[in-house]
């Protein structure tokens, strides 16, 4: 059995290092939102707790599907990589990004490339690819193949859609190819939900039709997303038989907004071959309250009518 832990959208705080040199009206609204709500509701040391839980529980590879910081500034991104290099080396830790980490042009700044040993294929010390063209990256844990897709990209004001875009939806689909005839397990790591009508239009997918279709023709044996702030779980057809798209809370949530969960990360115990997946969500149950298990699941297709 292969344990992974999976978090996502910890929008680290505080926001730092916000210069002149660095505001455009979108991180103007991103930083007022960030004083009006996030500032209060994201708390780090729930955060730490939860990382610490999550610790404990002793997985064997950690999973992070975006959103570490809050309006993709220099220092946010520094921040970011000492935070992931305490969570464990790359070798144990895979990030893909989410839109607030590609969150508007850098002028020259790297960026997100702060973290590109994370985000980099087995045998890569130094990816040998930059930006877009690194994903959609691969690595191997035993029979279990992480495939990490950037669905990020530098959007309007007021709009946190996302992309796969056509050459990384043609890379994606040799790879789900290839590993599928290796009888791999494939778990596939995006920010934003995969499918249409999974988010609202500001803040889907543009191409989750595509990306769907994708899915479809090749399969895939797990999905795990971020974005959408909720629990959520949908099933997603191919030629195998149908697998679970599983989307997680805020792992650093500790008062709730319209009804969101607060902080949690989920553990996936996968064994098989024939594949078997057990979903353990650990969080809060209630603000300020310790870390619990909120729920255990086996994830089982439901039967078709």
């Amino acid at each position: 059995m292969l344990t992974i832990a999976h978090l996502t959208d910890v929008h680290l705080s505080p926001i730092d290092g916000f210069t002149p040199r660095h505001w455009t009206f979108k991180r103007a609204l991103g930083y007022a939102n960030w004083l009006r709500q996030r500032r209060t509701r994201y708390d780090r040391a729930v955060l730490d707790r939860i990382v610490a839980d999550m610790q404990a529980a002793g997985p064997d590879h950690i999973a992070i599907t975006g959103d570490l910081v809050n309006i993709g500034l220099p220092k946010e991104h520094s921040n970011a990589l000492a935070w992931l290099e305490s969570l464990g080396p790359p070798q144990r830790v895979s990030v893909v990004p989410g839109n607030h980490d590609i969150y508007a042009r850098m002028r020259g700044d790297p960026g997100a490339e702060r973290w590109a040993r994370y985000m980099s294929s087995d045998g890569e010390a130094a990816p040998s690819a930059a930006g877009a063209a690194r994903f959609p990256y691969t690595r191997k844990l035993g029979r279990v193949a992480l495939i990490g897709i950037n669905s990020a990209l530098p959007t309007p004001p007021l709009v946190a859609s996302g992309r796969v875009g056509g050459p990384q939806l043609e890379r994606l689909g040799a790879k789900l190819s290839g590993l599928g005839r290796e009888g791999l397990f494939r778990l596939v790591l995006i920010h934003h939900p995969p499918l249409p009508g999974q988010a609202r239009q500001w803040r889907g997918l543009r191409d989750a039709a595509d990306l769907a279709a994708l899915l479809t023709r090749h399969g895939a044996e797990l999905v795990i997303h971020g974005h959408n702030h909720h629990n959520m779980l949908a099933w997603c057809a191919s030629a195998r038989g149908r697998f679970p798209i599983v989307g997680a809370p805020p792992a650093a949530l500790a008062r709730s907004k319209e009804h969101q969960p607060l902080a949690r990360y989920n553990l996936y115990h996968i064994s098989g071959p024939p594949w078997s997946i057990v979903l353990i969500g650990r969080g809060l149950a209630k603000p300020d309250g310790p870390i619990v298990e909120i729920e255990r699941r086996r994830l089982i297709a439901p039967a078709v009518a």
